[in-house]
């Protein structure tokens, strides 16, 4: 948001609607009125807007595994890193949280995925993903690590070399805040995540 505001001097509002980690890559909503960041803003609260995910997982994801509801409880490490894991849905600590997933495509030891969350957790994606079995390829705080380091080394997909988090935040869809209009945004996969899929297709 800071280059941003160097790059457009003469905006006199600039504000991230929501964020993205950043490891992941994707639409990013950005209010040029403070009234238009906070009618999005609600919206994003009440879940009236539709964002979905593309995530590349290792393993094969079970078909009749569409809804996640675990809680999570998000800490500071002892080093001051945020982090988050899945708690018991009684626990003091936890908040619940709801991801929805969707085969997209399945290959040879991964699955693509679509996913949208119902609540907007630090690390949700990430964390249920892993909870279930199957970490995002390139996920370095939660993933499979001997893994990740063999897909940076181009040990792991036909000579590949790949080495980032393959969660991009593909689609947006919601109410314009001044006209009620609908509007819906895609962003296509990063060169890198599309190169990869095709070697895993191939």
């Amino acid at each position: 948001i800071e280059q941003l505001r160097r790059a457009r001097p003469t905006a006199r509002f600039l504000e991230l609607v929501h964020r993205l980690d950043k490891e992941t890559s994707g639409l990013l909503l950005i209010a040029k009125k403070r009234s238009a960041l906070v009618a999005l803003q609600d919206q994003l609260r009440q879940r009236e807007t539709g964002k979905t995910y593309t995530a590349l997982v290792i393993g094969g994801w079970p078909a009749a595994r569409k809804v996640i509801d675990v809680a999570l409880h998000k800490f500071l490490t002892s080093e001051g890193e945020r982090r988050v894991h899945a708690v018991a849905e009684d626990s003091e600590d936890g908040k619940r949280s709801i991801t929805l997933v969707r085969i997209a495509q399945q290959f040879d030891g991964f699955t693509l995925l679509d996913v949208t969350i119902k609540t907007g957790r630090t690390h949700q994606i990430r964390v249920h993903l892993t909870h279930e079995g199957h970490a995002i390829v390139g996920d370095e705080k939660y993933g499979d690590f001997a893994l990740n380091k063999a897909m940076a080394r181009g040990d792991a997909v036909r000579g590949l070399k790949f080495d980032r988090m393959f969660l991009h935040a593909r689609r947006l869809r919601f109410s314009h805040p001044g006209t009620g209009e609908v509007i819906e945004l895609e962003a296509p996969l990063p060169a890198e995540c599309e190169a990869l899929i095709h070697a895993l297709a191939t």
